[in-house]
């Protein structure tokens, strides 16, 4: 210890006084530049700003992503964000990178910066970032944008939003995202017209007719036929006009669906279309027979089938504008509701910039050598429909209609080839008694086929009928009465297999009609509010042991919805879970979500997370920004505070674990 000591003193006594002062001279200077000299230090930081800012200008100016990246980092690193003209170039230029990492980079850049500071960036370019998005297929971002500027009050131009949302809709989840966030656009407007808000930062421009187009048709495409059913009622409460597209779009959602009534509304108006636009109804009429066949309803298919057949000559379509007509209004439900909605449509009204959006086949309807006609599979459907309804008179006349004799000489060949011999011999009567007489060969067909199947006495009449019509002059010559070899027809092939096919499946077929008749009952009731009908109409369908379709339970939900019933819709999950389990049911995805926002609405938390654990084990999207937006609208504050310990019963403890998973899953702090 005193060795080290006398070292010390040592030291000291080597150093100069006059380095000691300057020493000393020095640390207090330094520390008066810390007190009273801040400017040059904060003079240093300033141009390092500079410099970097400068950097990243350069960077961007030359469009190099990568440099401009590494230096954004290092700024944002030392002083946060930049300014908001640089921020807005910055993602600009990422926007046009065709990387989806870069992409997913601005999305998530573009999130935290309008957490910090909402203003930064401008409305054009997270419109850019938004069509980029969506380009890439990276859906959920771009929808988020686009949700974040509607928030915002940012106006996005039609064609702007049309080429966003059309990207968006090449996929299921894409429609589905795009569908909901049609529905918040719309739900606003409508917020905006109550209430008369003018306001400039709060506009909201309404969605047009091709924008909704686009939507319903993915939704037909993809299967979502409840969705499209919501939008249409949506495109009734803001006035959209339905033009020609819309209509055969809507014709498939409601043939879907199995909303005969609701289709058959626009056939009035479609009959009073001009010829040259009745091609593109093929998919319209091709739905309504489609469902006058679901119904069972025979003789309005075979009118229906008159109609299309007697249309005139069709021309092209493809330089036809708008029409000036004023749109008529339809009601959307039953004509007898008064309060229900209303839509316009106008028939007449083709846009140019308008897709169908729908790649789908005509199953009854097709269109050749400019005309309408009915395939194969329709004659069959007539033919079995006509004589299950014993009603072959009226089914003679139909045939004669259509296509002459030459059609009715088909139809009794197909007959004879199942061996409905006496179906055959009947339309040759009709055909007789009408004065259209049928050739020889169609009565030779029909005695050929009696023979072989031993049915003598009928071909004892048969062969006094030929002589009596003067068709043969002696019975007793077999060679004359029929033919030496069996006549082969393969153009009557397919109608013969058709019409096997509809006799396997006509028990099957009456169980469907029964189901859409109670199913349209129910709709009706459900539109009116009258719960008790419907209720009764509803408990008619297992009754008669038939199981309910989606449609079934979408319209009850509907209904319970609207009177602000949730109670009562967790019994109707309890239903839907128990035809589920004895396969009796396959949900969709909208229907499930339509569960979870009304059970959002009603605070059943646990029914929440059920429903969407069911939709994550079955592969299927779930909108957690949307459901975010409806908790964050009904229950901001629910259980903010409240901790496990503070529960007073088990039922408040699990009811505030299911919030706190919800909260978790849907991204609430």
């Amino acid at each position: 210890m005193f060795r080290k000591r006398n070292l010390v003193l040592e030291s000291w006594r080597r150093f100069d006084r006059s380095n000691v002062e300057t020493l000393i001279s020095g640390i207090l200077c330094s520390r008066l530049v810390c007190t009273s000299v801040e400017p040059p230090r904060l003079s240093w930081e300033v141009s390092s700003q500079v410099i970097l800012q400068k950097k990243l200008e350069t960077a961007l100016k030359n469009h190099s992503v990568d440099d401009a990246w590494d230096v954004f980092k290092d700024f944002k690193r030392l002083y946060g964000f930049p300014d908001s003209v640089i921020m807005n170039k910055f993602v600009t230029v990422l926007s046009y990178s065709s990387d989806s990492s870069w992409l997913y980079k601005a999305s998530d850049l573009t999130r935290l910066a309008l957490k910090q500071n909402p203003g930064m960036l401008s409305g054009d370019v997270l419109t850019k970032l938004s069509l980029a998005l969506a380009r890439s297929q990276m859906v959920e971002f771009s929808c988020s944008i686009l949700r974040t500027m509607l928030e915002k009050g940012y106006v996005l131009t039609s064609d702007v939003l049309r080429l966003v949302v059309m990207h968006m809709v090449k996929t299921e989840i894409g429609t589905c995202l795009a569908s909901n966030y049609l529905v918040q656009v719309c739900d606003r407007f409508v917020e905006f017209n109550v209430l008369k808000i003018n306001s400039s930062s709060w506009n909201v421009v309404k969605p047009d007719t091709v924008l909704f187009n686009l939507v319903l048709g993915s939704c037909v495409r993809f299967g979502l036929s409840l969705k499209g059913q919501e939008l249409i009622e949506v495109m009734a409460k803001v006035d959209v006009v339905a033009d020609a597209y819309s209509i055969v779009i809507m014709s498939f959602i409601y043939e879907m669906n199995g909303m005969r009534d609701e289709l058959k509304k626009f056939k009035e108006c479609i009959g009073q279309v001009p010829p040259q636009l009745l091609c593109h109804y093929q998919h319209f009429f091709d739905n309504l027979l489609s469902l006058e066949f679901r119904f069972d309803d025979i003789g309005s298919a075979g009118r229906l089938v008159l109609d299309v057949c007697k249309s005139k000559d069709l021309i092209s379509v493809q330089n036809l504008r708008f029409d000036s007509e004023k749109p008529r209004v339809l009601p959307v439900g039953s004509h007898h509701i008064r309060s229900g909605l209303k839509i316009q449509i106008s028939p007449k009204l083709l846009q140019r910039d308008s897709s169908l959006g729908v790649d789908a086949e005509a199953t009854f309807v097709n269109y050749a050598n400019s005309k309408l006609g009915i395939t194969n599979k329709t004659l069959a459907k007539l033919v079995y429909g006509y004589k299950k309804h014993d009603n072959l008179p009226e089914l003679s006349k139909l045939l004669f209609s259509l296509g002459g004799s030459g059609l009715c000489a088909d139809v009794i060949d197909a007959c004879v080839a199942i061996g409905w011999l006496e179906a055959a011999h009947d339309i040759l009567d009709d055909m007789d008694s009408a004065g259209h007489p049928m050739e020889l060969a169609t009565y030779r067909k029909v005695l050929s086929g009696y023979y072989k199947n031993k049915m003598l006495r009928n071909a004892e009449v048969l062969l006094r009928q030929m002589t009596k019509a003067g068709l043969i002059t002696d019975p007793s010559n077999e060679s004359v009465v029929l033919p030496q070899t069996e006549e082969k027809d393969s153009k009557n092939t397919e109608l013969r297999d058709l019409l096997l096919q509809e006799i396997n499946t006509g028990e099957q077929m009456k169980v469907t009609s029964m189901l859409y008749e109670l199913n349209t009952s129910l709709y009706y009731f459900c539109k009116a509010k009258m719960q008790g009908d419907a209720l009764i109409t509803y408990r008619k369908i297992p009754k008669m042991k038939i199981s309910p379709t989606r449609q079934s339970f979408w319209i009850l939900i509907d209904m319970y919805s609207s009177l602000g019933m949730y109670r009562e819709i967790t019994i109707v999950w309890g239903d839907v879970k128990r035809n589920i389990a004895c396969k009796n049911l396959k949900v969709t995805q909208d229907l499930l979500e339509k569960l979870v926002v009304n059970f959002l609405r009603g605070g059943y938390f646990e029914r929440v997370m059920e429903v969407i654990s069911y939709m994550k084990e079955n592969d299927m999207y779930n909108d957690l920004t949307m459901y975010k937006n409806e908790y964050l609208k009904l229950h901001k504050n629910l259980y903010r505070t409240l901790k496990a310990s503070d529960a007073v019963t088990e039922a408040q403890a699990q009811r505030l674990e299911h919030v706190k998973a919800f909260r978790k899953l849907v991204g609430i702090l």
